[in-house]
């Protein structure tokens, strides 16, 4: 075998390289997804209880050991109750990373053409200019952005429109009078799919405690699906976008330009 360099005795492969990256990339996964919630100190109790199963092993303890390996001996089934809402999530967003992104590299090189970049720009306007007349009449409005893999984590709640994507629907329906105005608007796949979504709600011990519950759907979609979302407050007309679990706060016009053509409109 060849190896790329050599630490003292230790001679250092390219295989080697590769094992410690993708320990660690699944690691630094691991901890995005559970960072801020109760299943990251479960989670710091369960390595516990390995490392001094381990300990203990290593000092001979039988009595001791004996009583660990019996909670090791279960652990991966343990895991998976606990944490099935975090594997499931995690394996979502595997998928998306690798999948979706082959995926959409390929759409990009045998679709690209002017007509679809023309409408897209103008899906892209439409929306751009909802938000901001939004954020100055400071009216509250949720938009979430899915593709197909995450309609299932949405449900079908929600008021099904098949809408083309306009700043005057967007503005009627999240008017206060509107019956449509308290949930969330999703779009997918070039169109308003459907309004009045329920989401779920992130319980993010991260979030400052007077985050609204418009926030906290952004989020809590977020982070269990690829889907990503604006979210204009009712109280200050600020913008935020949630993705991956995370909520960027008081955007500019320009970066929520930037934002929106990032999206897959």
């Amino acid at each position: 075998m060849n190896f790329l360099f050599q630490i003292g005795f230790l001679p250092i492969s390219l295989w080697d390289v590769l094992d410690v990256a993708i320990v660690g990339y699944l690691v630094y996964r691991v901890y995005l997804l559970l960072r801020g919630s109760i299943a990251f100190n479960i989670f710091v109790g369960i390595v516990i209880i390995y490392l001094l199963w381990w300990v203990v092993g290593m000092l001979n303890m039988d009595m001791l050991s004996m009583i660990l390996s019996q909670f090791v001996n279960v652990g991966f089934i343990i895991i998976i109750i606990i944490f099935q809402p975090e594997v499931r999530r995690f394996l979502l967003l595997l998928g998306n990373t690798t999948l979706g992104r082959r995926t959409d590299v390929m759409l990009r090189w045998f679709t690209r053409n002017l007509e679809k970049k023309s409408v897209n720009e103008a899906a892209v306007q439409e929306l751009k200019l909802a938000i901001l007349r939004m954020s100055k009449d400071k009216t509250g409005a949720l938009i979430v952005f899915s593709d197909i893999t995450d309609l299932d984590a949405i449900g079908q709640a929600g008021v099904s429109l098949d809408a083309k994507i306009s700043q005057s629907l967007l503005l009627s329906i999240f008017q206060k009078e509107s019956p449509l105005h308290d949930g969330a608007v999703v779009i997918s796949k070039g169109k308003i799919l459907s309004a009045s979504c329920i989401l779920p709600i992130s319980h993010s011990a991260e979030l400052p405690p007077h985050t609204g519950l418009r926030h906290r759907a952004a989020l809590g979609i977020s982070e269990r699906s690829s889907s990503k979302a604006f979210v204009v407050s009712e109280e200050t007309g600020k913008i935020s976008f949630a993705v991956n679990g995370y909520l960027e706060y008081n955007l500019s016009e320009a970066r929520l330009s930037e934002l929106l053509a990032d999206q897959q409109i």
